[in-house]
């Protein structure tokens, strides 16, 4: 075989094997059949319907909303700062804060979620959605810190200096030039840290609770008791939304850039 035949013939299955099972859920959700089956069982739209009219669904679908909209703005809170502080000066043990920082990623969700429940949650009886606010947000700093630093470091910093010579202070110099010129890195990682806490697992699964859970969790414990495609369809209609988020994201903010 020609390395010219090669190539596409790894690429083509590379992209199977990626998108291969977006589609399969695609297909079961439209099925008309009871249980969630592939080949689907005729062609309907009433699971993706039922989607909407279970009210677990609704209350768990709201949660995973406010966690992933709160959790990501309070990360954005602290990780602006924090990534400017690394980006601008020389600080002692910059690196190992940078690693620090970055340990949500490295270390394995589970991990996370067992630490916070054990020696957090249940020693000083933090409540379920305190617990996974906290989670949350310290699960998409790493993101938000990341991916403003590569934005700060895209900025010349002579520009704050201009601005400073010219009589503006710091903080000053900070909200009117720098802000305004990171505004779309910031966006770029609440959209990151949003797909990325909405889409969570591990961590919930440890820290939610009866009344209390994410959307991701609600679905594994609907599967526990019910076999019908609406989960299919909930997945593709969560799959959609993200694509849609991300896709706009590169469209108007050249999402790859940071990422």
């Amino acid at each position: 075989m020609t390395p010219r035949l090669f190539t596409p013939l790894v690429l083509t299955a590379v992209l199977l094997f990626l998108i291969g099972p977006f589609f399969i859920i695609v297909a079961a959700s439209l099925s008309a059949g009871e249980t969630l089956v592939f080949p689907p069982q005729g062609l309907s739209f009433r699971w993706i319907v039922k989607v909407f009219e279970v009210p677990s669904f609704r209350e768990s679908f709201a949660m995973s909303m406010f966690l992933a909209i709160g959790g990501t703005f309070a990360a954005l809170v602290l990780g602006v700062p924090a990534a400017y502080a690394l980006s601008r000066y020389k600080l002692p043990f910059g690196e190992t804060i940078r690693t620090i920082v970055s340990s949500p990623i490295i270390v394995p969700g589970i991990i996370v979620g067992l630490a916070l429940l054990r020696y957090i949650v249940v020693p000083f009886g933090v409540g379920i959605t305190a617990a996974l606010f906290v989670a949350h947000t310290a699960l998409v700093l790493p993101y938000a810190v990341r991916v403003v630093s590569a934005s700060l470091n895209n900025l010349r910093s002579d520009m704050e200096e201009a601005a400073v010579l010219l009589g503006c202070s710091r903080l000053g110099a900070f909200f009117r030039v720098v802000l305004p010129n990171i505004r779309s890195g910031i966006l770029a990682a609440f959209i990151l840290g949003f797909v990325t806490s909405f889409n969570q697992v591990p961590v919930s699964l440890f820290l939610s609770g009866p009344g209390v859970r994410t959307l991701p969790i609600d679905m594994l414990s609907y599967m526990e008791i019910t076999y019908d495609p609406s989960v299919a369809a909930l997945s593709a209609l969560l799959a959609f939304m993200s694509m849609a988020i991300v896709m706009l994201a590169e469209r108007f903010l050249g999402f790859s850039r940071y990422v």
